[in-house]
């Protein structure tokens, strides 16, 4: 249940990017959408501890501020994985995705603590 509830965050983090962000689009069904969460949890997974990793010592030398880049390179490979698949999800450059992943990181977060406390309560009354 953990899983679908986060595949649905991400999913309504990135539709609201693809409202809110200039040169993301994605144009297709709530499936579709969940199919891009999806793509994008696994990149997230899977991709994004080795790019951290490769990524460590710039991390270290910003001061934490290559992590917008690293998540906007995130939403970039996204995008072109999404494509391959067939899925309408599409950023158009850099700058976009930078924001894109600004406004993902954010909703997710909001949502996220929402979901968290609803947790909680279970715990405490169970």
């Amino acid at each position: 249940m953990k899983f679908l509830m986060r595949i649905v965050v991400t999913a309504i983090a990135l539709w609201a990017a693809a409202r809110l962000v200039s040169g993301i689009t994605f144009e297709g069904s709530w499936i579709g959408l969940a199919g891009v969460a999806l793509v994008f949890g696994v990149l997230n997974s899977f991709v994004r501890p080795v790019l951290t990793f490769l990524a460590f010592p710039l991390l270290i030398l910003t001061l934490g501020l290559f992590t917008f880049v690293l998540n906007a390179m995130m939403m970039l490979l996204t995008s072109a994985l999404a494509s391959k698949l067939g899925i309408g999800f599409h950023v158009a450059g850099l700058r976009a995705a930078f924001w894109g992943a600004i406004v993902v990181g954010i909703v997710s977060f909001l949502l996220s603590m929402f979901l968290r406390d609803d947790e909680r309560r279970e715990v405490v009354h169970a």
